[in-house]
């Protein structure tokens, strides 16, 4: 499943990245420790996260995951998004909670 049917299946708003939406999404990972979230995380996973920060996209890249979704309906900050955009990261934003959009995509994917 591509990163935009999948925010088109769950309803996900887009906050940056919309360009690298031809990603395939296997998978995903729930964190907010960014180390645990860089040796932990699969590539072409979706990572579930409330961090905001610009740091984000530098985890993303490093950790090769196809999208970062962002739970809790954070706000991202402008620096992330406009790095996502410029880095081609997808990232969406949800109003759920992160076992919530873990369940969902356990269901689609």
């Amino acid at each position: 499943m591509t990163v935009q049917e999948l925010a088109i299946k769950m309803e996900f708003s887009v906050a940056a990245g919309a360009k690298a939406f031809n990603k395939e999404v296997c998978g995903c990972y729930i964190g907010d420790l960014l180390s645990r979230v860089i040796s932990r995380s699969k590539p072409s996973g979706a990572w579930i996260t409330i961090m905001t920060n610009v740091n984000v996209a530098a985890v993303a890249l490093l950790s090769d995951v196809a999208c970062v979704i962002l739970a809790e309906d954070v706000e991202p900050d402008p620096p992330l998004i406009e790095r996502c955009d410029i880095e081609g990261i997808p990232l969406l934003r949800s109003k759920l909670d992160a076992y919530t959009i873990a369940c969902g995509l356990k269901e689609i994917i």
